[in-house]
């Protein structure tokens, strides 16, 4: 069996993969920092497993219906990570800014993959700006 590594493609792959990390890291220091549920683990890893599904799509499937039901699954699957951070109890609900982060965290690195860096940058502010100080407002 013959291994053809494609180095070029790997190198773009692992630029695209650590522009995800980097992206995601600011709102996973809020979050570990302030003790709100998922930090410094959770929203890198989202950000660059969606990245990584992203690029893989694009890589072996054809046309972007197929993409476009690749991207579905990638954002319901993180919807269910978002819902385990999600807790009610008799008199009130917390977590709901925690598991939005994580869906976005997914859609930061869904556009990194499609080299949409203008988007996820854009997502990347007005989450950390959400976190960091609108939560005063509250």
């Amino acid at each position: 069996m013959e291994i053809d590594l494609q180095w070029n493609e790997i190198i773009d792959n692992l630029i695209h993969l650590g522009i995800a990390y980097l992206l995601a890291l600011p709102m996973a220091y809020d979050r570990e920092r302030s003790h709100d549920g998922a930090g410094l683990r959770t929203f890198p890893l989202v950000a660059v497993a969606s990245c990584g599904y992203a690029l893989i799509a694009m890589s072996v499937l054809d046309g972007a219906e197929a993409q476009s039901k690749m991207l579905q699954g990638i954002i319901t699957g993180i919807g269910f990570i978002g819902g385990g951070a999600i807790l009610k109890n008799n008199k009130s609900t917390s977590g709901t800014a925690t598991a939005a982060s994580i869906w976005n965290m997914g859609l930061i690195g869904i556009a990194v993959a499609y080299s949409r860096y203008e988007i996820a940058i854009l997502l990347a502010i007005i989450n950390f700006i959400t976190l960091r100080y609108v939560k005063k407002f509250k």
